[in-house]
This record gives C-alpha cells, sequence and structure tokens, in this order.
C-alpha cells in the first residue's frame, strides 16, 4: 500500500491508523497480552505489517519485522511499547535493533513493569530516535482492558442490549428485537472478547450458541461464564454440543446430581459462597482476571444489566435500537430506568439498515 511520498524522519499518523486496524483483528483473542499492531514503513510505502498472534506469542513486532526484506532505515509505527523484557522469547527491541529500523513511532506506554518507559531508553543507546505519540480520541480507550488487567486485577467489563424505540427490551410476538444486521454486529463483536457473561436465565430462554457465526471468525467464538445461582440450567440446551470453547458456571447450590451432569457436559463449575452483592460480583471479576480473562463481554437480560450498571461493575454498553415502537407488544423483565438514564450520544456510523447502534460509557 503506497500513500504519499514521506520523509525519513518524518511522522505519519496514517500510518499508526493502520497499525491500530491491524490490532483490532485479533483484540480479545491474545489472552493475556494485548493485541498489538505494527507496521514497517519506508520511503512512504508499507513494507510490513504484523499483529500479536492468536494466544498472545509471537508479538507484532516480531511477526512484522521476521520476514526477508530490506528494513533498514525504515519506521516502525506500532500501537504499544515495544517489550524490553527477556520472556519466553527475546525482547522486540532486539529485534529493532537487529534490523535496523531508524525510527519507532507507538501510542501507548507498556503496563508490564518490565517493560514500562524504558524501550525509548534502551533504543536510544542503539542511535534509534522512539517516541511516544499522542493517541486520537478514538484509540483513548483501546488498552483499557489490558491496563485494568495489569494495574487493578478486573476485567474489562462491556455488554450491549437491543431495545425498540420505546424502550423496550421483549417482543411479546417475536424473538428478536433488532434485525439481522444489527444481530451480525453483536456476532463481530464477541469476536473482540476472551469471554461472554450471561445468565441461566438468559440461556434457557434464547437457547443461543453465543458464537461468532461470521465466515472465518467462527474461531474467535469465546468462552462461556453463566451465573446460575441455584442451578436452574436447563439440560437440553444447544451449549453442550460446545466442544472447543470452555464453559464456566458459577453457583452457591450444591446438587450433586446436577452438577455432575453438568462436569460430564464438560462444564466447569465454580462455587461461591454468595453472588449476591456488587462486591460479590467484584471478587467475582477478580477471580476471572486471575484466570486470563481480560475482556468479557455481557449478554443478558435488563436485570442483570441493571444489576451491574447500578453497581458500576460494567464499563460501557453497546445499546441497538431498533426504528420501531413495540407499545403493547413490548415489555421488560426489569425496570428499564437505568437504560433509559444513559444519553444517546455517541453514535457508531455504521449502516444497521434501519437500526441505530450507540457506545456509550458508564464508568
Amino acid at each position: 500500500m503506497a500513500l504519499r511520498k514521506n520523509k525519513l524522519n518524518s511522522f505519519n499518523p496514517n500510518f499508526l491508523d493502520l497499525a491500530f486496524e491491524q490490532a483490532k483483528i485479533n483484540l480479545g483473542s491474545t489472552r493475556t497480552n494485548p493485541s498489538v499492531g505494527c507496521i514497517i514503513e519506508k520511503d512512504g510505502s508499507v513494507i510490513s505489517s504484523g499483529r500479536t498472534s492468536l494466544n498472545g506469542r509471537p508479538h507484532a513486532e516480531r511477526n512484522a519485522l521476521n520476514k526477508k526484506i530490506n528494513f533498514k532505515n525504515s519506521n516502525l509505527y506500532t500501537t504499544l511499547e515495544p517489550c524490553s523484557h527477556h520472556g519466553k522469547t527475546l525482547p522486540c527491541t532486539s529485534i529493532i535493533v537487529k534490523k535496523k529500523i531508524k525510527n519507532v513511532y507507538f501510542s501507548f506506554f507498556d503496563e508490564d513493569k518490565r517493560s514500562k518507559r524504558i524501550a525509548i531508553k534502551k533504543l536510544k543507546i542503539k542511535k534509534i530516535t522512539a517516541k511516544l505519540i499522542k493517541i486520537k480520541k478514538k484509540y483513548k480507550l483501546f488498552y483499557k482492558s489490558y491496563s485494568s488487567f495489569k494495574k487493578i486485577k478486573l476485567p474489562l467489563l462491556e455488554g450491549k442490549i437491543g431495545i425498540s424505540n420505546d424502550y423496550f427490551s421483549i417482543n411479546k410476538k417475536k424473538k428478536w428485537i433488532t434485525n439481522n444486521f444489527s444481530r451480525k454486529r453483536v456476532h463481530l463483536l464477541r469476536s473482540q472478547y476472551n469471554a461472554i457473561l450471561t445468565t441461566s436465565r438468559t440461556i434457557n430462554k434464547d437457547n443461543s450458541l453465543l458464537n461468532c457465526r461470521i465466515e472465518g471468525l467462527e474461531i474467535k467464538s469465546p468462552d462461556i461464564i453463566i451465573i446460575d445461582r441455584n442451578l436452574e440450567i436447563k439440560k437440553n440446551i444447544k451449549l453442550y454440543k460446545i466442544k472447543k470453547r470452555k464453559i464456566f458456571l458459577i453457583t452457591n447450590t450444591s446438587n450433586s446430581i446436577k452438577e455432575n451432569f453438568l462436569k460430564k457436559k464438560g462444564i466447569k463449575i465454580i462455587k461461591k459462597k454468595k453472588i449476591d452483592t456488587s462486591n460479590d460480583f467484584k471478587n467475582l471479576l477478580i477471580d476471572l482476571n486471575k484466570l486470563g480473562f481480560s475482556r468479557i463481554f455481557v449478554e443478558s437480560g435488563l436485570k442483570f444489566m441493571n444489576f451491574l450498571i447500578l453497581s458500576k461493575l460494567i464499563n460501557s454498553i453497546y445499546i441497538f435500537k431498533s426504528k420501531n415502537n413495540l407499545k403493547k407488544n413490548g415489555y421488560n423483565n426489569s425496570s428499564n430506568k437505568f437504560i433509559k438514564k444513559i444519553k444517546l450520544k455517541n453514535k457508531i456510523n455504521v449502516n444497521l439498515n434501519g437500526d441505530l447502534l450507540y457506545k456509550e460509557i458508564i464508568i
């Protein structure tokens, strides 16, 4: 891909935009490592690109530079500060030096203490200029999940809800509130998280596989975490057919017969003394973070979503809004007052054939 001629030592924001596009591809599929994108530019043209591999290794810079190309005097654009520590592989700064990169531009410092604010110093010794670039507003929260994972030990929690134009979340006559275009968008969103958090009530009602039904993204269907206080999950649901995804069930009830049935179906049961209060759920999220779930997508009914909003545990919500009013055909299984309080102002410009999509920050 060729852009306008770029001076050797000048920064071009277009290439950093391309790096973020690379990072988006494996967002939610790199386990505890952040999803990073990398673009190598020389004389105004992209000569290589890379992203963090599935499951987190190799890193983006190594993938971009591990090619038989003359990288001497090229510019490297990466979304996150290159790692400087020796882990299971050599640090990315080492291969940057080896390939004789001239300039390195990045948007965020790495929150890993082994690498944070070290790349600039290490590369300077080798006469390579490395600069932190002021990020655009649209990328400000890109690494919120990684930052939370490292700093406060909580995963990023985001959710989605579909509503009619008159704020109903359930249609008495049809299964869906929004259209097929919105549902496809949900499948795409799922691919950007490493777990879906839901409830047994939602599972029993919808009987969904909660996967990514988009060609090419099936492999990125996330693991599933089900809140089921009283072990009410049904015995004839589709989820039991899942083979390559982990399913965790959180409960505070003991029932040996039901538990044995679930274990035979491959369900991993996590017992908790309490899963009722905001603090209970905060502790649960900390435990899920320890299991490597840094990005969790909530798909549930209005009651559970309201609880997360009121508890200030959910970071943001995607709201799919139909253009249609349901009137007497619509209802909610919980008060919609918290949803109605959210001002729909951050519209995402995507064509959903009449439906509208918003992403609103909660905390």
